[in-house]
């Protein structure tokens, strides 16, 4: 049985703070092969959620850089895995982080900015870590920013994903502290 917790933004946009422009050691680097966005944003993901999927192939987890999900790392994979867009979502068992994509006009601080090309291929995966009047600031790796204005990105189309809470098998919270230090992973679906 699972229970639901919030989602704490403000523990995901100090992950932000301490390592968009820096390298987390717990954490394999992607920025060389194929890009380190969504892997930034899911490990500030779960600095505010402490919660994993290990469920094969369809969960949502990182154990090393050969072990882990496709949604840890694929910008498509993470909205399908946060919003329950494909039909298999059932089978990730319902544990961890989930959303769905929201206005810009609901979207919040922690919450997750996709963006595309011209051909309507999602290829960039940022976090919100604050907001300005007309503007979200936002924090990513691959080309590293922290608080760069959404506005400075050239792309043709924007979604964003509103976490609204995380699942978990049990609470626990003890995760967190570990994580921003870079000294340890969680090792079990909390």
């Amino acid at each position: 049985m699972t229970v639901e917790k919030a989602y704490l933004r403000e523990r995901a946009v100090a992950y932000a703070e301490r390592w968009a422009l820096a390298r987390n050691p717990l954490f394999y680097d992607f920025a060389g092969t194929g890009g380190d966005c969504t892997n930034f944003v899911s490990q500030a993901i779960l600095a505010g959620s402490c919660t994993m999927n290990f469920t094969p192939t369809y969960g949502w987890y990182y154990r090393s850089s050969r072990d882990r999900s496709p949604s840890w790392t694929g910008v498509e994979y993470l909205y399908d895995f946060l919003t329950g867009a494909v039909e298999f979502a059932a089978e990730n068992g319902g544990v961890g982080p989930f959303g769905r994509e929201v206005p810009d006009r609901l979207a919040r601080v922690g919450d997750v900015v996709q963006l595309a090309n011209d051909t309507g291929d999602f290829y960039h995966t940022l976090l919100i870590t604050a907001a300005v009047p007309g503007d979200f600031l936002v924090s990513a790796h691959t080309n590293d920013a922290f608080n760069r204005p959404l506005t400075s990105y050239s792309f043709a189309a924007v979604r964003y994903i509103h976490i609204d809470g995380v699942r978990m098998e049990y609470p626990d919270d003890t995760c967190y502290r570990a994580l921003l230090e870079g000294r340890a992973l969680p090792t079990t679906a909390n």
